[in-house]
């Protein structure tokens, strides 16, 4: 069980297990949500996530109508949270929420879009895996 939670500690979650996917993304998506040049994110079944306080401070933002990324965040602090992809059965947690966990990047997603290029020897995929509707073409770094 890993423990994790929002910047003020307001909304505050466990994970059980280990997330199915590990890495960085590069999309204008998820570098505007964290205003950064590259998001570490955490990919756990839907079910492996919950919420064990401030379930009352988390406020979901969809950017469009029919978004497959709901991004939510702490209305107190402002902080991330966590992205809902009800689509996938799947909650992406950023790296940087959870406490003692070890992030081993395995894959950097959306890589067509990179503002900062990073040369670690991780897989870069122009958008998505095949399996999660991406072309699946990778990148050199």
């Amino acid at each position: 069980m890993t423990e994790g939670s929002c910047f003020c500690g307001a909304v505050r979650f466990t994970v059980a297990g280990a997330p199915f996917s590990m890495g960085y993304c590069h999309c204008t998506s998820c570098r505007g949500w964290t205003a950064a040049p590259v998001y570490a994110f955490t990919m756990w079944p839907a079910d492996a996530v919950t919420v064990t306080a401030g379930a009352g401070a988390v406020t979901t933002f969809l950017k469009t109508p029919d978004t497959i990324s709901h991004r939510q965040s702490c209305r107190a602090c402002g902080g991330a949270v966590m992205i809902r992809h009800p689509t996938m059965d799947a909650i992406d947690i950023p790296a940087g929420n959870l406490r003692d966990f070890a992030f081993v990047p395995e894959v950097h997603v959306n890589y067509g879009e990179h503002v900062l290029a990073l040369k670690d020897g991780v897989p870069k995929l122009r958008d998505f895996p095949a399996e999660f509707g991406g072309s699946g073409e990778t990148m050199d770094e």
